[in-house]
């Protein structure tokens, strides 16, 4: 037996029930994990909410840090006592201890404590294929990142810093343009007094920007494409203030025929050979210092409701992590 966060039904932060649950020993190709750390996402808010379906009862969470602790028939990926991580596909996170497909999970070095890992394996390999495969940014391009001080902001900020690029990032207050300044944002900007629009317009001198990284959604989304300069490119890969709403994709032509996509991690690491490629990566630009994760806060697995509504609320920076 274990404890889950699990929900009944969809809702608010109130569905997520802390349970008791029993775990089956692994399978063919599985492996049975003890969890240390467990991050939070939005995409943990959207499957609670109902936005990303899940077959309830459900347990949520895709991302932690892990021991191994039996594996199943036919595993030769890991060993009991190796410490791995995971961001990915099944849900079940939230929870002490998980059964795990053995192809899906990481070793983590030696280097990465657990807490780091739980908070930036999904952040931060969703920022790797953000900046080297959706959008391959260069030295001497310039980006716009929305939601610049959260989990995943805060990764992109400073690997597109050590790769050479001009960062303009939004955030929700000074504080936070403070905290995001001293991470290698070349101009922050506080959306709650300023026009991001018109900024970036000026910091530019009218050109527009390489890319626009945007996770806010509904919001932003057309401000983002008048960010743009001809033939950039605009990366929604979040909504957490809602979907944008439904456009004419001749706007795009108008505009300057700018590139819209809409990337999801899961397609990206489909692969075990992708998902370890980009894990590695992520790997040497935290160990080597070009990028630290942030751990905004952590709370006990039990408390996971009022890690969403923190989350939700736009109260927190860096990373949240549950502790099992």
């Amino acid at each position: 037996m274990t404890h889950a966060i699990r929900i009944h039904q969809t809702g608010g932060p109130e569905v997520l029930r802390h349970e008791e649950v029993t775990v089956a020993a692994p399978g063919e190709g599985e492996v049975l994990v003890r969890n240390t750390a467990i991050g939070v996402n939005f995409i943990d808010v959207y499957h609670r909410i109902g936005l990303y379906p899940l077959a309830l009862p459900a347990t949520l969470g895709l991302e932690a840090a892990a021991v191994v602790e039996e594996v199943g028939p036919g595993v030769t990926e890991v060993k009991p006592g190796d410490r791995i991580a995971y961001a990915n596909p099944p849900t079940g996170a939230y929870a002490g201890r998980r059964v795990m497909p053995a192809h899906r999970v990481i070793k983590l070095p030696d280097a990465i404590a657990d807490t780091t890992a739980a908070a930036m394996m999904l952040k931060g390999m969703t920022a790797q294929f953000l900046l080297r495969r959706t959008k391959r940014i260069e030295a001497g391009d310039t980006i716009l990142v929305h939601a610049c001080a959260g989990g995943v902001g805060q990764i992109l900020c400073q690997w597109a810093k050590h790769l050479g690029a001009t960062v303009i990032g939004t955030v929700g207050s000074d504080a936070k343009a403070a905290e995001v300044k001293a991470l290698g944002c070349d101009h922050p900007i506080n959306y709650r007094t300023e026009d991001f629009v018109t900024r970036v317009r000026g910091i530019t001198g009218g050109k527009g920007v390489t890319a626009v990284y945007d996770s806010v959604g509904k919001d932003t989304f057309l401000g983002s494409l008048d960010c743009l300069a001809p033939l950039g490119m605009m990366v929604s890969f979040g909504q957490s203030s809602g979907k944008p709403d439904p456009f004419d994709i001749g706007l795009l032509a108008a505009k300057g025929s700018l590139f819209l996509t809409r990337p999801s991690l899961m397609t990206y690491t489909a692969t075990r050979a992708d998902m370890v490629a980009m894990a590695e990566d992520l790997f040497a630009v935290v160990a080597s210092g070009a990028v630290r994760i942030g751990v905004g806060h952590t709370y006990p697995l039990a408390e996971a409701a009022q890690a969403h509504r923190d989350l939700e609320a736009r109260r927190t920076t860096g990373s949240l992590v549950l502790l099992p």
